[in-house]
């Protein structure tokens, strides 16, 4: 048998940085430095769903952990989950070891270490000031609303893989 019984579950981004919004992509398709190793070691992938792109879809703009943390934000998410959730416990009943779950640090979502907050409210219109609204964000300690799903699912499945992230923005 070939199997390496190592399984990596990963954001959706970091397979199809296309669904990010559109000023976010770092890179064209795939993150090759995430994904490269993991062929390298001979390890399977999982892709999450992207949570945004399935709620709002591809005309969204960046939102904070604010925005999304509502219940029925949070209900979308643990729908999304469900049959993610399912194939694990399969494939850990089955001798898998989930090696590690991958997030993008900075997401309001998928963030593992750091998530984007700063809500200040209202809409963003030609008499708004822009750099008042982008001066009020902020990146902070703790995960995104999807990871926060995901990881209590786990948990509750009796599933602990380490956390790990990819950081969304480059620090210049």
């Amino acid at each position: 048998m070939h199997r390496s019984r190592r399984v990596v579950v990963v954001c959706h981004c970091i397979l199809n940085a296309n669904a990010k919004i559109h000023p976010l992509a770092r890179t064209q398709g795939v993150y090759g430095e995430v994904i490269g190793p993991c062929l390298q070691n001979g390890e399977g992938l999982v892709q999450l769903p992207c949570p945004e792109l399935a709620y709002l879809g591809m005309k969204r703009w960046g939102m904070t952990k604010e925005q999304y943390d509502v219940p029925a934000y949070r209900a979308h998410c643990r729908t999304l989950l469900s049959p993610v959730l399912e194939q694990l416990r399969l494939l850990v009943q089955d001798g898998c070891i989930i090696a590690r779950v991958i997030g993008m640090d900075g997401s309001p979502n998928c963030g593992v270490n750091t998530t984007c907050t700063g809500y200040t409210g209202g809409e963003i219109a030609s008499n708004t000031d822009l750099s008042a609204q982008v001066s009020n964000l902020a990146m902070v300690d703790g995960m995104g609303v999807f990871f926060e799903e995901l990881s209590a699912l786990l948990a509750a499945a009796g599933i602990a893989p380490p956390f790990a992230a990819v950081k969304e923005l480059d620090e210049d």
